[in-house]
């Protein structure tokens, strides 16, 4: 049935090998009580967990009713841990908040078995093992020999064919050792039990079999196995290898068995939970607050990032990028009025001219230099580098400084220039210059001329209304739509031809007199301006 060929394990712990096993040899019958004796440390456990599937060998191969295990998955190990094989540990191992026909039950609920049979089956091996009184008990109402029986019951429950007891009488007084070594000679006739002994005595009288061990070799057998070669094995769960439609049909239903079902882990997660109330409570506070605190943390970093993003679009969309046909080299401009240009050095006792003013002319035409804007044009529209263009930008814009020339007919003068610029130099053109009589007027004069309205002559100056007064929308609806909100109802829509104009007001939906002015909306302003301008001049008051 079982079977170890030529088994070795070896434990390495950085460059230190420890030779648990050292070349295994040995076979066990189907039914049979085999104590394995020897000192501590000389390999008797990791011999057992070998056989318990729970250690993994290093050479040599492990023989289940004739099928190497060489191949075997962790699905296959584990297939044959459930179905195979039962644990007794000397230390129990129960769940101290569950009663005991639960524990016996929790071998099954792995296994996936349904309420009704392992209920069922777990108050029948109860019954084997003298506890079916017992069975609403919690392991801390029980003595060590009872609880070391609901041990042995937890592993029978599967109907597995191995029993691997490790120390099952360690923990136990003198009677209670008694009582268990009863039990499991009991089943061993029915099936294979390899029980791991510090105790000689109790080995001898009860065991079918006395194995012994020292450092990792057999050094004695009182009841070696030679099977018939002529004997063929019994069929196993990890044995069926024929191709019988029967054969196929046991092995998968078996292996569908086992798995446990999502509602009973999570009734036996609830269950758990409940033991310690204070501790889960606790807990899930503890839990909550951190959470809560990543969730905090997360939104405000959401909102600050899209509050950067809102003020970035805002900002680059009223100060966007500009490429302009001419530029000037500022660094080097600036070298002048800072006095980091290089100038000769002058004889120091003598007066000589500087000629700073033809150096910053000739650096402002050196420094001036022309962009190619039709080959840039081209590059950036190529799909290629729009598609990369586009990561950066919400939208490019093009301005050809063309001026839409719109009019409006004045009852007294005709068709008039709507922009408002024509009006405001027309007024200050016309100004009579002999009513400039003191430096004070002159000087409110050039003001309005250069700074205000723009209309200086030859000057490079640019007002504060720009003559400019029409631009071209973006070609972005949607940056236009974060930007804006369109008022006037149903009446009003997104400009979408070339004939089409979009009025920007205000947060408060103003719109100023300059616009109207530009639209043609307003009419007959040019003597109110005139007469404001000349106050202007003259130092009057006028109250708006």
């Amino acid at each position: 049935m079982l079977k170890f060929e030529n088994i070795t394990k070896v434990y390495k712990t950085g460059d230190i090998e420890t030779h648990a096993l050292k070349g295994i040899n040995i076979e066990f019958r189907k039914n049979e009580f085999v104590s394995i004796l020897g000192p501590s440390g000389c390999g008797k456990t990791t011999m057992l967990n070998i056989i318990g599937g729970l250690d993994r060998y290093t050479s040599g191969d492990l023989i289940i009713n004739g099928k190497s295990t060489k191949d075997f998955k962790d699905k296959d190990w584990d297939s044959y841990r459930n179905h195979s094989i039962g644990f007794v540990f000397q230390s129990y191992n129960l769940i101290s908040h569950q009663s005991v026909l639960e524990n016996v039950e929790l071998a099954l609920t792995l296994s996936g078995v349904g309420k009704v049979e392992r209920r069922k089956r777990a108050i029948e091996v109860l019954k084997k093992v003298g506890l079916e009184d017992k069975i609403n008990n919690r392991p801390n109402q029980l003595s060590g020999g009872q609880m070391q029986r609901v041990a042995i019951a937890r592993a029978l429950v599967n109907d597995p064919e191995i029993i691997l007891a490790d120390e099952p009488t360690g923990a136990l007084d003198t009677t209670s050792s008694l009582h268990v070594m009863e039990l499991l000679k009991e089943i061993s006739k029915d099936k294979l039990i390899i029980m791991v002994t510090h105790n000689p005595e109790l080995a001898e009288e009860y065991s079918s079999r006395i194995v012994k061990i020292l450092d990792g070799n057999i050094t004695a057998d009182s009841n070696p196995y030679n099977p018939d070669p002529s004997e063929k094995p019994e069929k196993h769960l990890l044995s069926l290898t024929d191709d019988s439609e029967l054969s196929k049909r046991e092995l998968t239903k078996k292996k569908k068995k086992n798995k446990m079902s999502f509602f009973t882990a999570l009734s036996l997660s609830f269950k758990n939970l409940l033991t310690k109330k204070t501790r889960t409570i606790l807990t899930a506070f503890a839990g909550s607050i951190g959470i809560i605190g990543i969730a905090v943390v997360l939104a405000i970093s959401n909102g600050f990032n899209t509050y950067v993003n809102r003020v970035q679009e805002s900002t680059l969309s009223s100060y966007p990028v500009q490429l302009t046909s001419t530029n000037f080299d500022m660094g080097a401009i600036m070298k002048i009025f800072t006095g980091k240009s290089e100038s000769s050095q002058g004889q120091s006792d003598k007066v000589t001219p500087d000629d700073e003013l033809i150096k910053m002319l000739n650096q402002f035409n050196s420094s001036q230099t022309k962009n190619d804007l039709k080959s840039f044009k081209t590059y950036i529209e190529t799909p290629e580098k729009a598609k990369e263009l586009k990561k950066y930008t919400s939208a490019v814009q093009y301005i050809y400084n063309s001026n839409v020339n719109a009019y409006y007919e004045s009852p007294s003068n005709g068709l008039v220039s709507a922009n408002p610029i024509t009006i405001f130099k027309d007024v200050i053109d016309a100004y009579p210059k002999t009513n400039l009589t003191d430096y004070v007027k002159m000087a409110k004069y050039e003001v309005l001329n250069k700074y205000v309205f723009g209309s200086g002559d030859g000057t490079m100056t640019h007002g504060l209304y720009s003559s400019a007064f029409w631009s071209e929308m973006l070609d972005s609806p949607e940056l236009l739509k974060n930007q804006y909100e369109l008022v006037g109802g149903t009446a009003s829509h997104w400009a979408t031809e070339h004939d089409e104009i979009m009025i920007v007001v205000d947060k408060n939906n103003k719109i100023s007199d300059y616009t109207l002015l530009g639209l043609g909306l307003v009419d007959n302003q040019k003597a109110t301006i005139e007469k404001l301008l000349e106050d202007y001049l003259n130092s009057k008051n006028n109250e708006p």
